[in-house]
């Protein structure tokens, strides 16, 4: 088995590699599928904006319709933006078109002067996860489930490649 998949920033002249499980260590156990989805937005719209080179870092701008606590902390390991208010969550972005497992999964991604909107494709999110997500004063039960259902989301998507996940809407 080779080196984990990483995304690699440019920050003061030094490339910054950022793997999965590093995204995961600053998030905390939480919201797996939220840092997946992240790492392979950043994974697909890197090599699209900015092919054959590393980002400046600061030079990455995220507005998202997706409100998840690991989504942000995964583009906030990354790129800084959270912190330097280059992320947003803009719910004019969500795509009602688009079905309730899909609307949500939209990510509008600028490297420098370049953007792509990106969206989710169907058949990674699931009923279940929806609705369990969506569930307010969750039980015990319901909690340990919907934990459940993250970590199998997360692996379905770290596992499949960034351009099998998300197409690019504006091409």
């Amino acid at each position: 088995m080779g080196a984990p998949e990483s995304l690699q920033v440019v920050d003061g002249g030094r490339t910054i590699a950022f793997t999965f499980d590093d995204m995961m260590r600053y998030h905390g156990p939480h919201s797996p599928a939220g840092v997946a989805m992240a790492f392979k937005v950043m994974q697909r719209a890197f090599g699209h904006l900015s092919p054959g080179m590393p980002p400046p870092r600061r030079s990455v701008a995220v507005r998202t319709a997706f409100r998840g606590p690991g989504a942000r902390d995964g583009f906030e390991a990354v790129t800084r933006g959270v912190t330097e208010g280059r992320y947003t969550v803009d719910r004019s972005l969500l795509r009602a078109d688009r079905g309730r497992l899909l609307e949500d999964f939209v990510f509008e991604v600028t490297v420098g002067n370049r953007a792509a909107t990106l969206v989710l494709r169907d058949g990674f999110v699931t009923d279940e996860f929806i609705d369990m997500a969506r569930t307010e004063n969750r039980t015990a039960e319901q909690e340990a489930r919907l934990d459940d259902l993250k970590a199998e989301l997360a692996q379905r998507v770290i596992a499949t490649p960034a351009a099998d996940l998300f197409d690019i809407a504006d091409e």
